[in-house]
């Protein structure tokens, strides 16, 4: 068993008459996470599974002599796929305002306002958790060093999907990728109104994938897809709240010759991505290393600054005339900035950020620093 980063400060959270929400994409390990935290929590529990029609049924009366009789004698709570459940956020508000001394996680693998029209109920009555797939600093815990490194290329190709990483056969690897591409990740948003056609959805999903790490053209891709600039926005925001993408937005003082308005946009797996674009070729022969290698690295910074809960703030920075870096992480008042190179290239700061961002530190991530980088953000 490879304990999630986040379970410790869950159970360090299971506060009387408080929700902790733990989002994810599907297949990330979210039901096993759960389980494993009520076999530890020393009280009588409840495990409930929202798909579940008879768990609908028992939530669907939304009166407080009735869910004070659920939860009578019940320490915690554990509701899985909790957005499967219609108004989900009023409901848990009325739980945990009436129902005294009760803890709750709830998880999901959609944020949870998609389909939940209220607003924002369980605003100061809740805290958020992320789970993805594996991150480094998670397997590291069950490999040594020498394994980390020969294992790179498989992350770099496959991902880390907990299932996935058991799996030996490198064409079961590929069948689970395609499997959970076809049925699982688009299932959330395709049950929502308005998104109509899954095909335009795995279509610009495809597009994203080859584009990741490059400037992304709303209109562009409206015109590819034959949608309008308006719906290719909403179904990329969509994307982002299931858990399959997320963006960067370019990091500015509003000077003359920064980009201010494009954004980038990367996967949290590079299984995902790889599978998308149907390409498991090894990185001898690869032509989008480069590609790889800068989603690999921010998206594992990023997992690791949501779980040891870092507050900063990830950007790209790039000039009109083609100045870039990679990643830019803003943490109060500072800012740090991230070049990735595959090969043993160190290059400078471009010199546009140097003299804009002088105290800025800058420092090139390769393969010989990479682990300190995702492993231990600032």
């Amino acid at each position: 068993m490879i304990e999630r980063i986040i379970q410790s400060r869950i159970e360090e959270n299971l506060k009387p008459n408080k929700v902790n929400l733990v989002f994810g994409a599907r297949r990330v390990g979210k039901t096993v996470l759960l389980k494993t935290i009520e076999k530890n929590f020393s009280g009588r529990t409840l495990f409930l599974n929202g798909e579940d029609s008879d768990t609908q049924i028992l939530l669907g009366n939304t009166s407080i002599a009735n869910y004070r009789n659920l939860f009578q004698g019940i320490d915690l709570l554990i509701l899985d796929e909790a957005q499967s459940v219609e108004e989900i956020g009023k409901k848990l508000k009325l739980i945990v305002d009436e129902v005294t001394g009760l803890r709750i996680i709830a998880s999901g693998s959609s944020s949870f306002d998609l389909l939940n029209k209220t607003g924002e109920p369980l605003v100061g009555r809740s805290t958020n958790f992320y789970l993805f797939p594996f991150s480094q600093s998670e397997l590291s815990k069950h490999e040594n060093l020498l394994q980390t490194k020969q294992n790179l290329e498989e992350r770099l190709l496959f991902g880390s999907y907990p299932e996935l990483v058991l799996l030996k056969d490198i064409n079961q690897k590929r069948d689970y990728l395609r499997d959970i591409t076809g049925a699982y990740l688009l299932k959330d948003i395709l049950s929502l109104d308005g998104v109509k056609n899954a095909r335009k959805m795995s279509d610009l999903l495809k597009l994203i994938a080859f584009q990741t790490g490059n400037l992304v053209s709303y209109d562009e891709l409206g015109k590819q897809l034959n949608l309008s600039r308006n719906t290719v926005e909403k179904y990329l925001d969509l994307l982002a709240k299931v858990f399959i993408i997320f963006r960067l937005s370019p990091y500015s003082k509003n000077l003359r010759k920064e980009i201010t308005k494009s954004s980038k946009w990367y996967f949290y797996d590079n299984g995902i991505r790889n599978q998308l674009i149907g390409d498991f070729s090894n990185l001898s022969i690869r032509h989008d290393i480069g590609q790889l290698w800068e989603n690999y690295l921010i998206s594992e910074r990023i997992k690791q600054n949501l779980y040891l809960n870092v507050h900063s703030e990830s950007f790209f920075w790039r000039t009109y005339d083609g100045q870039e870096i990679d990643l830019i992480e803003k943490t109060d008042n500072s800012i740090q900035a991230f070049e990735f190179k595959w090969g043993n290239k160190i290059p400078r700061a471009p010199l546009a950020f140097s003299n804009n961002y002088p105290n800025a530190k800058f420092t090139v991530i390769n393969q010989e620093n990479y682990l300190n980088f995702i492993n231990h953000p600032a």
